[in-house]
């Protein structure tokens, strides 16, 4: 067994750990050539979101004067900071050398990246046409020397900085000028140039400007002229006024365009750059020692490689399966007649989620239904749900959305569909004071012989028919009169906050959550302490909150054996002797993104098992409107258990954690069969369809 310093792992190290397991699929030769490329956009997405949010807050810490260790780990707030610049630098480096492997072995498929220097005649005429149809009128220019004051950068956007090297009268150098060009987000980040026999060719619009430089700069005399690529991540905190006079959506709106001027937290520069121009840049930005200032390739926004053009080439793309049906849940006929009957479960995407949007449009239709209630956290850009709610209330329904304008970096959407869904009619509710609404439920209220009867389905995530194919989710449809019944308090809670609910069932945020799953863990310590079986089998997205930590470790302590599968941040440290020895945890990242949250408790051989839209997060146990949901039907018990039977015998794309945070996978041992749980998965659904 290992010793550790400390208990917990820094929340913001611990996740700056998990985008290194991102980065880790872009070189991994199991993943297909171009999905590779596309780990690579997800991992520069991943680390503009940790510099708005994480990166934000702890500088924040610092700007105050605080050290904030009691919310840190215990790390002070500025040597955290650092340490964040050094690791990040490292993995831009990491990451730079990645995109440079795979360009090469794209090469190999016949498909080349190049840049304003490798254009042929044939390629050069191409590119000035479009450059000209395009790109031209799409460029925002601004000359830098003359500007008083220098101008507003946005958030994420990528920048040429332009220096040229004027001539006077003789033809001899005399001075520099300097400008900056905004890449356009309209077009294309990657333009497909004419095939030439087998070969593709590729050009980025970074380098399609760069070619045609001169002609944005005609009018100016340049003995030479260079362009390298910047750009800055501000503040993404949401500042909410208390002005009384405007509506909560005002209030959003206002603030989402606050954020368009917050406080720049990162600056990234192509580190060939000239000195004098990065110099120049650094004074007119006052970017000070407190923000994070780092050197990296030649192109920024890499997120863009997640859009990168498949050229028709499926040989180096993850084959997309076909979402599968579940078994006896037939959509041919009335899905409530046979919820009433008994619990269906679906685990998106290796099932169809058209069982949400089928339920919908049926209640919608169904002339016996009289109420939908739903909540709604992050949409699709074209959200069926959305239209099918419009198509309720057309139908005379009483619909009822509790929809958060809060959620993350999708405020603008969801803000947009709240105006949308108001204007059809439908009532929405706008949160609760202090608390951000996270939970997924539905719930069905439809008049039968004895009266009303409720239906409904509770999920861990979102709604969202986009993400439903790249995320994996569990959803329950029950009509169990207990949980439904439990669900209708929930909603009355976002009208009545000032009213505590009692829960018999469902496991309910802010107030409940954490206290039940502590009595759920003391039952398991209980039983390990009198010689009984006691285990815990977790699957969620990220354990941060030191409380449940503690408990865990706790439960360690006694004798309980705990499982832990986290795809994300995790601040505990496993295998430690005296603390955390009979506590195991891993990470799966692979094609699909895992999301689900599942909670199993030994339970002397009569396995207690929640699914929940809460991770053991401070926020999502104290500051978030979650919901918890227990599983009764014992088919779907035994379904959960094989799943995370499933995902927990991974060796093919499990990393395990461990005080070293190296990232280790897991080895296959000679008794072990190949296991790649998310293929096993499908495979699983498949045979369960055939028995």
């Amino acid at each position: 067994m290992i010793k550790v310093k400390n208990e917990y792992v820094n929340r913001e190290i611990s996740w700056l750990h998990f985008n290194a397991r991102v980065l880790q699929e872009s070189v991994d030769k199991k993943v297909p050539l171009i999905d590779r490329l596309r780990f690579l956009g997800i991992f520069s997405n991943n680390l503009d979101e940790f510099f708005k949010v994480r990166y934000a807050t702890v500088k924040r810490i610092v700007d105050a004067g605080k050290k904030g260790k009691s919310v840190l780990g215990g790390e002070k707030a500025k040597d955290l900071l650092e340490e964040i610049t050094k690791i990040v630098i490292e993995q831009q480096a990491r990451s730079q050398e990645i995109l440079e492997s795979i360009e090469e072995e794209l090469k190999e498929e016949n498909i080349f990246i190049i840049n304003e220097d490798e254009i042929n005649e044939n390629q050069a005429e191409f590119i000035r046409e479009y450059f000209f149809k395009k790109v031209n009128q799409e460029l925002m220019t601004i000359i830098l020397n003359d500007l008083t004051e220098f101008p507003l950068l946005k958030d994420t956007a990528a920048y040429l900085a332009v220096k040229m090297v004027m001539k006077n009268e003789n033809g001899t150098p005399n001075n520099n000028r300097y400008a900056l060009i905004e890449i356009p987000k309209g077009i294309d980040r990657f333009i497909v140039l004419p095939k030439e026999g087998d070969k593709n060719y590729i050009i980025v619009l970074d380098d399609l400007i760069r070619f045609c430089l001169d002609s944005v700069f005609t009018m100016f005399e340049f003995e030479s002229i260079s362009a390298h690529m910047i750009k800055i991540t501000r503040d993404a905190e949401l500042d909410i006024d208390n002005d009384l006079t405007k509506s909560f959506i005002q209030k959003i709106s206002s603030s989402v365009e606050h954020r368009k001027i917050s406080d720049p937290v990162r600056f990234v520069y192509d580190k060939s750059i000239d000195k004098d121009t990065l110099q120049f840049l650094k004074e007119k930005m006052n970017i000070v020692d407190t923000d994070s200032v780092i050197p990296g390739g030649r192109y920024h926004n890499r997120r863009d490689y997640m859009g990168f053009p498949s050229l028709g080439r499926h040989d180096l793309m993850y084959e997309k399966i076909e979402p599968l049906p579940v078994k006896g849940f037939s959509m041919n006929g009335s899905l409530l007649e046979l919820i009433a009957q008994k619990d269906y479960m679906i685990y998106t995407p290796y099932h169809t989620f058209s069982y949400v949007t089928k339920f919908l449009r049926e209640a919608a239709l169904d002339p016996k239904v009289r109420a939908i209630k739903i909540t709604i956290y992050r949409l699709a850009n074209d959200s069926q749900i959305a239209s099918a709610l419009v198509n309720a209330v057309k139908n005379g329904k009483q619909v009822t959305v509790q929809i958060e304008l809060q959620a993350r970096f999708d405020e603008q959407a969801n803000i947009k569909y709240a105006n949308q869904l108001q204007a059809e009619g439908i009532r929405l509710i706008f949160g609760v004071p202090g608390l951000k609404v996270h939970s997924k439920i539905c719930l069905v209220e439809r008049e039968e012989s004895e009266g009303i009867k409720r239906y409904g389905f509770v999920s861990t995530g979102n709604f969202n028919e986009s993400t439903a194919k790249i995320y994996t989710d569990y959803t329950l449809f029950t009509s169990h009169e207990g949980i439904l019944k439990e669900m209708a308090r929930v909603f009355d809670f976002f009208e009545t906050n000032y009213k505590i609910h009692k829960y018999k069932h469902l496991v309910v945020s802010p107030h409940y959550t954490k206290s039940t799953f502590m009595k759920l863990i003391d039952n398991e310590i209980a039983n390990a302490l009198v010689g009984k079986e006691a285990f815990i089998r977790i699957k969620m997205n990220s354990l941060t909150s030191y409380k449940m930590v503690d408990k865990l470790y706790e439960a360690s302590r006694a004798g309980v054996k705990v499982q832990l599968i986290i795809r994300g941040v995790c601040c505990l440290i496993p295998g430690v002797a005296g603390m955390s020895e009979n506590i195991e945890a891993i990470s799966v990242v692979d094609k699909f993104l895992e999301h689900p949250r599942l909670f199993i408790f030994g339970n002397e051989g009569d396995p207690k098992i929640y699914i929940s839209s809460a991770d053991w997060m401070t926020r999502n146990l104290d500051f978030r409107v979650e919901v918890g949901c227990p599983i009764y039907d014992p088919d779907i018990k035994q379904e959960l258990l094989d799943t995370f039977d499933i995902s927990w015998k991974d060796n093919q794309k499990a990393r395990i954690f461990s005080a070293n945070q190296d990232n280790a996978y897991r080895e296959k041992t000679e008794e072990d069969t190949e296991t790649r749980s998310q293929f096993a998965l499908y495979d699983y659904y498949k045979l369960k369809l055939e028995s």
